[in-house]
């Protein structure tokens, strides 16, 4: 027999109420829910159609190359080299940077690769290190002037003061002395490159390939357009102070590894022309 709970309500009446289940109602009513069955594993087939990309465990390796890097003449502007054999020279703008030019190293030592790196005086004076480190791996250094400034703005004088400020900074860090110039944003007025030229013996380096990666836009669109657009003696530019082109280099240098590129530094494409 069911025990109810009363109460008293203030007019006197009494209501019954039901009383809570008890504990044997609540087992009783869970055996007699219905149990569902644990999911059993679903056997995918596997995807014969995938590919990895071109940068995974590949093994692609730049081959060892004995290139002359001496350059002599009197061209003061260049934007690539010669298109007779499959070379091609990276180059990276705006660093050392202290976490990304790190990680780049490490990509370009994997494949065998040398790079030239146009440096800012400012950074070389922060990170020499680094800059240590690029030289001792084989790589190039060229000069970015010291401050990254818009040099078609300045005098004469200024324009000298960045390039010699930045050309100590870099035998100060590494012992070495930079062979030729970039200038910011590219913008160098004739008379310019002229004077730099005559001064430092610095030719001026543009490029042919840009991916315009300073606008970030994506690492997969980087690669995809610097592989769409290379050629023979392409002067590609990049830049190690942004992080997604950093990443977007295994597919980069691999692509054009597979495609039957060589990379070389720029003084070896210059040599390649045999005029500077």
């Amino acid at each position: 027999m069911k025990r109810r709970k009363f109460i008293i309500l203030t007019s006197g009446a009494l209501i019954a109420l039901p009383a809570c289940s008890n504990r044997k109602e609540k087992v009783a009513q869970a055996a007699a829910k219905p149990r569902v069955a644990a999911p059993r594993p679903v056997k995918v087939p596997a995807n014969t159609l995938y590919r990895p990309p071109a940068y995974a465990n590949q093994g692609l390796r730049n081959p060892n190359m004995n290139l002359p890097s001496t350059f002599s003449g009197r061209t003061v502007t260049h934007s690539r080299g010669p298109s007779t054999q499959p070379y091609v020279a990276m180059t990276f703008d705006d660093g050392p940077h202290p976490q990304n030019t790190p990680r780049l190293l490490d990509m370009l030592r994997k494949r065998n690769i040398k790079a030239t790196f146009y440096v800012i005086g400012g950074n070389v004076d922060r990170y020499p290190q680094i800059v240590r480190r690029i030289v001792s791996e084989g790589h190039e250094i060229g000069n970015h002037t010291y401050t990254h400034r818009k040099l078609t703005s300045l005098g004469a004088s200024e324009v000298s003061k960045e390039m010699r400020r930045t050309q100590d900074a870099i035998v100060r860090a590494a012992g070495v002395r930079p062979r030729t110039m970039r200038p910011p944003y590219g913008a160098l007025r004739t008379d310019q490159r002229n004077a730099v030229f005559s001064q430092f013996g610095y030719p001026t380096i543009m490029w042919s390939v840009d991916p315009q990666d300073w606008k970030r836009p994506g690492p997969s669109v980087v690669t995809n357009r610097i592989l769409k657009a290379a050629n023979n003696g392409a002067i590609i530019l990049a830049h190690d102070l942004h992080a997604p082109t950093v990443t977007a280099m295994p597919g980069t240098f691999d692509g054009l590894l597979s495609r039957g590129f060589k990379f070389i530094t720029v003084s070896q494409m210059l040599a390649q022309k045999g005029q500077a």
